[in-house]
C-alpha cells in the first residue's frame, strides 16, 4: 500500500455497522469528556448508552478488557487500555483483565500450556504498570482461577453448537476446546454480573472481536442478566499503513521496543510529504495521507498543537522527517516511561490483583453433609 486507504482500513468497523447492528458513536449525543471519544476513535457500540446512563446514576458498573496470552502489548492497545484507565479514575469503575492463555493454547497460537502461563504473568505485570489501580484491578488468568470453568459450565447451557458454528465457521475437525472456549469467555464477561452482583459490564474491543461479544449477549440475555455494553474501538494502522500484524512487525511495541527500534520503524512510516523536499517546501504535503502526522493527531497531541501540525505540514514549513522525528520523540519517552514503571511494578503489588480460587473449608464442608 503506498497511500493509506481509510476505507480498505476501516472495512472491519463498517462491516460490525451494517451486517450485525452495531450503532455508530455519531448517533449519541452524550458522550465522556475523553480523547478516545472526542477524536472519534470510538467507532461504534452496542448499549452504551444504557450502560453511561447506568454509571451516572451510580449503580454497580463494571469493565472487562481482555488481551491474548500469545500477544504483546503495543500502541493499538492503547485506544482501549486508555479508555478503561477513563473510566477506572473518573467514576472508580472495577476493571477485570482477562489474560487468555487457555485460548492462546487450544488456538494453537502457543505450543504449551506454559508458554502460555509465563506469557500471561508478563502480560499481568504490564497491565498494571501502564497504569490501573490494583485497588480496583482484577487480573483473570484461567489456570490460577479455575473457578471460571464453573460458571462457563453453567454459561454452556445457554448456547449450541449451531450457534458457535455458525459464528466461528469450526468444523468438526477442530479440537473441542475451540467450540467449549466461547462459554469460557462469556464467563470472562459475565463474572462481575453473576458472581460479584455487579449490574452492568462494558467491554471495549477492536472490531474484529464483535463475535466473540454477539455470542455473549445472547447468553446474558438467556440468563435474565443485562447485556454488556461493547465499544468498538476505531482501527488503527500499522506504521506502513496496512493493517497491524506480527509478520510485517509495523507496530509499536510499548514493553519491548528500545529507542533504535522505535527510530526504524517510525522512519520507515508511510509518507505524505511531497516527492523530494525542495518540492515539499514549495508545495507542501498532504498530512491526511502522512501515518506520522495521523499518529500525532489521534493519539498524542491537543487539538491545538495537531491543527498547527497540520498547517505547518501543508505550507512546507514542517518537512516528513520533522514529523517522523517528533513521532519518535513521543513513542520513545512513552515506551521508556511504561519500561520504567514495569520494572517497578513488584510481585507482591500483581499477586494481589489475581483472582484465585476460594478454598473450601472444613467448616464450610462440614455443613454440606
Amino acid at each position: 500500500m503506498t497511500t493509506m486507504d481509510k476505507k480498505l482500513l476501516f472495512a472491519d468497523n463498517e462491516k460490525v455497522v451494517k451486517e450485525f447492528g452495531a450503532s455508530p458513536m455519531s448517533k449519541l449525543k452524550d458522550l465522556p469528556s475523553f480523547y478516545t471519544f472526542e477524536k472519534k476513535l470510538i467507532y461504534s457500540h452496542r448499549d452504551f448508552d444504557k450502560f453511561y446512563k447506568a454509571l451516572k446514576q451510580n449503580k454497580k458498573c463494571a469493565i472487562v478488557s481482555g488481551i491474548n496470552a500469545s500477544g504483546v502489548m503495543h500502541l493499538g492497545h492503547k485506544v482501549v487500555f486508555d479508555t478503561n484507565l477513563y473510566f477506572q479514575k473518573e467514576f472508580n469503575v472495577p476493571v477485570f483483565l482477562p489474560i487468555s492463555d487457555d485460548e492462546s493454547y487450544v488456538s494453537g497460537k502457543v505450543k504449551s500450556q506454559k508458554t502460555a502461563f509465563e506469557n500471561s504473568i508478563k502480560l499481568a505485570r504490564e497491565l498494571i504498570a501502564y497504569g490501573f489501580d490494583p485497588k480496583k484491578t482484577f487480573l483473570i488468568i484461567d489456570q490460577v482461577y479455575t473457578n471460571i470453568y464453573n460458571l462457563a459450565i453453567k454459561l454452556s447451557t445457554k448456547v449450541t453448537l449451531s450457534e458457535i458454528k455458525a459464528v466461528y465457521g469450526y468444523k468438526m475437525e477442530n479440537n473441542p476446546g475451540l467450540f467449549f472456549y466461547p462459554a469460557v469467555q462469556a464467563a470472562h464477561v459475565l463474572l462481575p454480573i453473576d458472581y460479584f452482583q455487579y449490574d452492568h459490564v462494558l467491554v471495549p474491543i477492536g472490531p474484529d472481536e464483535d463475535s466473540h461479544l454477539r455470542i455473549c449477549r445472547d447468553i446474558a440475555y438467556k440468563m435474565g442478566y443485562n447485556k454488556p455494553a461493547v465499544l468498538h474501538a476505531a482501527f488503527m494502522p500499522g506504521v506502513d499503513g496496512e493493517k497491524m500484524s506480527k509478520s510485517r512487525n509495523n507496530s509499536i511495541l510499548l514493553f519491548a521496543d528500545n529507542e533504535k527500534d522505535i527510530k526504524k520503524k517510525v522512519n520507515k512510516a508511510l509518507s505524505g510529504g511531497a516527492e523530494t523536499l525542495e518540492k515539499h517546501k514549495k508545495h507542501g504535503g498532504n498530512p491526511d495521507k502522512d501515518i506520522a502526522c495521523f499518529y500525532l493527531e489521534k493519539y498524542l497531541l491537543n487539538k491545538a498543537d495537531s491543527d498547527d501540525l497540520f498547517k505547518s505540514y501543508r505550507k512546507g514549513t514542517l518537512s516528513s522527517k520533522d514529523v517522523k522525528k517528533l513521532l519518535a520523540d513521543y513513542l520513545i519517552k512513552l515506551t521508556k516511561d511504561l519500561q520504567t514503571k514495569r520494572n517497578q511494578t513488584k510481585p507482591e503489588t500483581v499477586y494481589k490483583c489475581l483472582l484465585k480460587n476460594t478454598e473450601l473449608s472444613l467448616t464450610d464442608f462440614k455443613k454440606l453433609f
